[in-house]
Formats: C-alpha cells, structure tokens, sequence
C-alpha cells in the first residue's frame, strides 16, 4: 500500500465498468393510434415501414424532470430530531460518510465522521480486531438556546440535507454535505441573531476496534493510543496515531461570510507512513476558500447524471421512495475505486461487524448495481483484481501455488490477517474462535464478477479476473472431491454459512462447484481457451453427487435436514441467484416450492435479509403477490424509519437487497432469456422502466399501464443473441428506431429471437401501435408517509 493519505488504486479494469454512457429516455406511457401502414411480419419482413416510421421513435425525457419529481417524492424529511443512526439523515461518496442525530443526553447535533479506509493494521489479532475499520469521531454542533423543533430534508437529486433548527434563543439553516470528489463534510449554518454564539466541537474516538463491545479482547490486544488534536496554522486536526504504525487524521476549519459560518472536514488515512496529516489538511485547504453555492456545482452534477443512467416507477408509493433512497445510499456508500463495502457501510457504529464480511454480505451489498445500471460502483470486481495476492495469502499454504479461498471476513485490501490452514476460513480470533470449513465464499463472490461480466459483455472482466479467479477457486475444491461407494464425487464436511454444524456434500458447496465448472467451460470457450483442466471439470460435472434432498426439500448437505429457523438461504443457493434449479424446470417447482416454503415457515431466527430472498424465489416462482408481500413485511417489521437496517449493529446489505429483489419482480434475465414483468403484483396496474440493464449488455426500456404491457424498447451494446419474453399481445411489430422492420423469430410463449447488432435497438409493441415517448413516474395507487421522522 502506498503512502499518499489512502490506499492505492491500480486502474486494472476499463470498458463498461466505468459506467454506461446516460442513454435517451423513454416513455412510460403508450398512445393505442392505429396506423395506416403494413405491419411488419412475424419474420421481420414488411413491405412498407411501420408506423414508427415517420418520425421514427425516440425518447422524450423533459430534461431533469422525471427524475427530479420521483426523487422530489422520495425525499426523506424530520420534523423531529432523530435519536440514533437508524434515524437521522445520512451523508457519503463511498469514502467519508456521515450520519446526523441528535448528541446523546446533550443539547447539540452530532455529526459523525467516518471513512472506509480507516483501520487498523495488526495482522495478528484477525481480522475483526487486528484489522477492523476503526471509528474516528464526531463534531457537535452546540447551539444557544435549547432545541425545539427541527425541520430537515434530505434531497435525494442533489445529495444535500438542508432545513431549520429551532431553539430557545433563535434558529439555525442548515446545509451539508459530503462533496461528490473532493471528499469533505461542508456544513453551512446561517443562525439568527439570538444563536450567533453556535460552537462546534470535534470528539475523537477510541481508535479500538469496535468487536470490543460485544467480544472479549484477544490477549494482548490494547486500543491505540488517544488522538492529538492541535492547530495547524488556519486548521485544526485530530492527529490517531496507531500502535502499528501509519495514522488517521481529522482536520477541519471554520469560515465565516457574513452570517454564515461553514464547517469543512476531512479525513485521510496513511499506512506505513504519516503522510495522512498533510493530505488531510490539503483537503481541507483546498476547499475552504469554496464557498457552498461553488461547492455544489460540480456535486450536483455528478449525482444528476448518477440518477439519469436509469429509471424506475411503481405504484407503491412506499416501495419506490425506498428504492429511490436506496440509490442514493449505495452510491454513498460505493464507488469503483472505493473499499469493498463493510457490513455498516461508511457510516461506522458499535457492530460486532467492523469489516467485510463475504459469506452473504458483500454479495447481496452489490447485486442491485447491475440492473441500475451503475457498474461505476462496482467496488468487487475492482478488488478482487487487485488484491488477488491478498486472497492467496490466506489461502493455506499447501494449497496456495492452485488454489485461491477466502475468509469469511476482511479488511479493505483483502486480508484477514491469521492463516487460516486448511479449509479453515471462519473464526480469525486467537484463543476464541475455531476455523470452520466455510469454503465457497470466494467463488459465490465471483458470481458477482460474472455478473458484471454479463450484464457489460467486457472480456475484460472475464478474462483477467472471473477466469483466473474461478479457475483457482475451484481448484481448491477439487483437492477435497473425493469418489464414493455410488461412484460420484462427494465433499467432506463443509460449513453451510451459519447453519451452525460441519456437513458432508453440503447443497451451498455443491450448487457453488456445478456454478463454477460450468461457467468455466463457458468462459474458456468464450475466450478460445485450450485449458488443460477442462476435462476435470466436465467430470466433476457429470459425476458430482446430486443436491441432498428430503421431503421438506434441499437439506443442508447429506444426513443433515432443514431442522431449524435460519436466516440464511445458503442451501438453496441452486436455486437463486444462481438458476441452476429453477422454476422453468417443471420437473423441480414442486421441490422449489416445498423447499421455500419450509425455509421460511421457522420463523424465530429470520432475519431482513430472509425475507428480501423469499421476495426473490417468489419472483423465480412467477409469484408477484407474494413477492410484493415479502417486501411489505420487510419495510414493516425490520427497516428503520431511515430506511437504514441493524442486527446487534448497523447493517448494510439487506436494504440494498430489497432493491434486488424489486429488480427480480419487474426483469430477470438468466439463462440467455430477458424476461420483461414476470413477477409483477395484480395491483400495480401500471410499470415504467428505462434503461434497465440485462445480462447480454441489453438497455431496457418498457411501460406497463392498465395492467396491459404496451411497448419494450431493447438497445444492444454488445451485439449478444437477443431473446426477449414478453406478455404484449401480438400481433407484434418488432422495428429499430426509424420506424424500420427488424428480422426476429418467434419461439413461442410471448418469446422473441431478434436479430439485433452492437448499437441497435428494438421497439416491440403491438402491430397497429404507436409508443409515446414520454418519461414519468406512474401514478400511485395510494398515498404513503414520507421516510425519516415526519409530523
């Protein structure tokens, strides 16, 4: 690791991953005009143009507006002051985040300070003490008088909280932020006369990782040492020296233009060296002379092209501010070049979770940026490249010169910073917790890279990380694959993540190994790869033990049934996100059905996370009700007023989740088939998408009203076979954008093949229609409170 105040980024992946280019928008709406000319045949010919022809078919966007009033709707609000983090507004750019509550058992308003570099550096106590992220402090803003009645919003478009605190002696405005680029917290407080005498305060915290709240310290483990805070010429900081060596620094500044006064903040982490205090008074120099009408230009507009690269429009009022919030939270929390997300995102409180955590967590945390399309996001993909080394570290060292496995949890570079020895990749604490066998980890997380892959067609991501990755992830496998007295492969004991026993031909390993070879020999065919060990993995394909099963359905691995309530869905990871079992097999929906059914029945360990994947199997199971009402339960029963989510501590990935499984209800397209509104609920009559990204490098846009879908719009950026499954009622008229016929076949079932090249599009909508071309959010079918805190 570099020392320039953070960790160092190697660009290792290019093309699509920096984001798809904001693309035209289009309709949610449909006009039902007949048309005087021929339509188009079912095999593309036609003797005249259809009626798109004319004018040909284009997107009406009006500007920002769409997406400015859907996310106008979305805004979270406070009419009273929020207690605690799962209450108040939050701020972040994937780096330094912030999130405002009141002070406990003072009258002052904390800002917290928290950044995703910061952690500590001692190998030897693991990671979840040695190299947790550590938390670094807080500022409180201390008015006069005594606070009253706040009023606040948090403005999703522009990525700004702004509002009045109320007191005894007067009012406070506010606005803040955490700048898009330059990484600072600028808080600008206008008060009336009677509150001129506003203090801030800067409150260090223990630098001591916070698993010491909930687990006794490994021995010999001590906190570092207190911070120094100090004036550095126009600047102060908090100077947190580390015991390993290297610190964080806060360094923060005041400027005064005329009532005004405006906090600046920053933080910069160093590791071996001590270069963070200059880079965080850099950052805080830099910005200072800004004031916040010139700071948020270049802010805003990053955010507003953020949102313009997709849209979404339900009828659940409810739902879809939560998804709109969730947007902007995962972009608060990620970037490409941004640490792998921890369990609490950047906003860091007490949690016994103060890392990455990879056997459920990281994966779910990422799912949603593919269907957004916002691969700029992607923080995985950009990790697991670079820090590869970092992963065949831990990797036991007979294994380590073929063979690639990750820890359940990690720092930001990877590391968890114990040997694991063989198979052993739980645990990490000396003296408190044993390696468990949990080995499937790294390749479930490189589903995720597949799916960057897919969703981009960038042979980039394919060739120089999912193939060399998977290729020795499963090679670890492979070492314990063993035949039996049937003849087949079976695994020794594995882990099933949290199940809680050791089990031999355990279903999360299996479906991970059958995943894995298949898409290896996918992938080296893709890539014209002659690879010595493509025999092995058709054997293990053809001889592999299949999935344990009983009569309440997939059973944790052989000899061990379902038995007992557990939040995790591991054991049907064959079912979903992987679709090797699925609902298209008529021979497996009674065993998908039992297997769901039974999972989600025990109902005493379930937790958020729980019911975001019944959502989910419910939309595999073309169950959009049930989907809608698993989704219901969540928001009700498991997320804070702020539409943040805690188990013990804060918790990022379930929310994030949820929006997965929205994505899932609304297009699914595994298995080559983009499927358009397979699981949408019998009373969202009306649906609008745009620029909704599919696997094959698809752009999909669609409008769904009266409960009737009326158009699809496809736009190819790669040129991948095109098959699109849809209920519009034919006959159909499948055209480019000029009103042109395009050749396609139809397969039967709603189920188009069209023939569609790098850079062309395709409008499918019934023949004798014409698409409108404006883009808005759908009605309501009821009205829903606001989130955060209102009257």
């Amino acid at each position: 690791m570099q020392d320039k105040g953070g960790v160092s980024r190697r660009r290792v992946l290019g093309g699509a991953l920096a984001g798809a280019a904001v693309g035209a928008g289009v309709s949610a709406g449909v006009s039902g005009t007949a048309a005087a000319a021929e339509p188009a045949t079912a095999n593309g010919s036609a003797d005249a143009p259809g009626p798109a022809a004319a004018a040909g078919l284009s997107v009406d966007a009006h500007g920002d507006r769409p997406w400015n009033e859907i996310l106008a709707d979305s805004d979270l609000v406070w009419q009273k002051m929020p207690a605690t983090w799962e209450e108040g507004p939050f701020l972040g750019n994937g780096f330094l985040g912030s999130g405002i509550y009141a002070e406990p058992g003072a009258n002052a308003i904390r800002f917290n300070v928290q950044h995703s570099e910061v952690q500590d550096h001692r190998p030897e106590f693991g990671s979840i003490f040695g190299l947790a992220r550590l938390p670094i402090g807080y500022f409180t803003l201390e008015p006069v008088g005594t606070v009253t009645a706040v009023d606040w919003r948090l403005d999703l478009w522009n990525s700004e909280l702004s509002g009045t605190v109320t007191t005894t002696a007067g009012t406070l405005r506010l606005r803040a932020i955490v700048h898009n680029s330059r990484s600072v917290l600028a808080v600008e407080v206008t008060p009336s006369t009677g509150e001129r005498d506003l203090v801030w305060t800067f409150h260090p915290a223990d630098a001591i990782s916070p698993r010491a709240a909930f687990k006794p310290l490994p021995d010999g483990y001590t906190g570092n040492p207190p911070a120094v805070v100090g004036d550095h010429g126009t600047e102060r900081a908090a100077v947190q020296s580390l015991l390993s060596g290297g610190r964080h620094v806060t360094a923060w500044r005041e400027v005064r233009r005329g009532r005004a006064r405006t906090l600046y903040a920053a933080v910069a982490h160093s590791f071996p060296g001590t270069g963070a205090t200059q880079a965080a008074l850099r950052s805080v120099r830099e910005t200072a002379p800004l004031p916040m009408s010139a700071l948020t230009a270049d802010h805003r507009a990053w955010w507003h092209a953020y949102y313009r690269k997709s849209f979404l429009s339900v009828p659940d009022a409810r739902l879809q501010s939560f998804y709109w919030i969730q947007l902007y939270k995962v972009a608060s929390a990620a970037r490409r070049d941004a640490p792998v997300m921890a369990t609490t995102g950047p906003w860091l409180e007490p949690t016994p979770w103060p890392a990455s955590w990879w056997n459920l967590n990281v994966q779910l945390e990422y799912w949603l940026i593919h269907g957004s399309n916002h691969l700029e996001l992607d923080g995985l993909t950009r990790s697991l490249s670079e820090f590869r080394e970092n992963v065949k570290a831990q990797t036991a060292p007979a294994y380590r010169s073929d063979s690639l496995v990750i820890a359940r949890s990690n720092d930001i570079t990877l590391s968890h910073g114990l040997d694991s020895g063989p198979g052993g990749t739980g645990g990490g604490i000396p003296g408190q917790d044993p390696p468990t066998p949990e080995i499937g980890n790294l390749t479930w997380a490189l589903h995720n890279v597949w799916l960057s892959y897919r969703h981009t067609m960038d042979e980039s991501i394919l060739r120089d990380v999912v193939f060399p990755l998977l290729r020795k992830s499963i090679n670890y496998y492979l070492h314990f694959l063993e035949p039996g007295s049937d003849g087949r492969l079976h695994l020794p004991k594995t882990f099933s993540p949290e199940y809680g026993v050791d089990t031999p031909d355990t279903n999360f390993d299996l479906a991970l190994i059958r995943w894995g070879c298949t898409t290896l020999l996918e992938s080296a065919q893709t890539l014209g790869v002659d690879d010595p060990l493509a025999p092995r993995w058709r054997e293990v394909l053809l001889r592999l033990v299949p999935p344990p099963v009983d009569a309440d359905g997939f059973m944790i691995g052989a000899g061990q049934p379902f038995a007992m309530s557990h939040r995790h869905y591991s054991h049907m990871l064959s079912v979903y996100p992987l679709y090797l079992v699925n609902w298209e097999q008529p021979e497996n929906r009674d065993l998908i059905r039992t297997s769901v059914d039974h999972w989600i029945s025990f109902t005493g360990a379930l937790q958020g996370y729980s019911y975001t994947g019944a959502a989910s199997f419910s939309a595999q199971m073309l169950d959009g009700d049930a989907a809608a009402g698993y989704l219901s339960d969540l928001l009700r029963l498991y997320v804070q007023p702020n539409t943040l989510y805690k188990e013990s501590g804060p918790v990022i990935e379930t929310p994030l989740s949820a929006a997965q499984s929205l994505h899932d209800m609304l297009c699914q397209s595994w298995g080559g088939v983009i499927r358009l509104f397979p699981a949408v609920p019998s009373t969202w009559k009306d649906v609008a998408l745009h620029d909704f990204r599919t696997q094959g490098a698809f752009l999909l846009s669609a409008s769904r009203q009266g409960g009737t879908t009326r158009w699809a719009r496809l736009r190819s950026e790669a040129g991948a076979p095109c098959v699109l499954r849809t209920d519009i009622a034919g006959p159909l008229e499948v055209s480019d954008g000029a009103g042109r016929a395009l050749p396609y076949t139809d397969l039967g079932g709603g189920t188009l093949r069209i023939e569609l090249s790098r850079g062309q599009e395709a409008w499918v909508h019934p023949r004798g229609t014409r698409p409108s071309t404006g883009l808005a959010p759908v009605p309501a079918n009821a009205p829903a409170p606001r989130w955060g805190l209102p009257a």
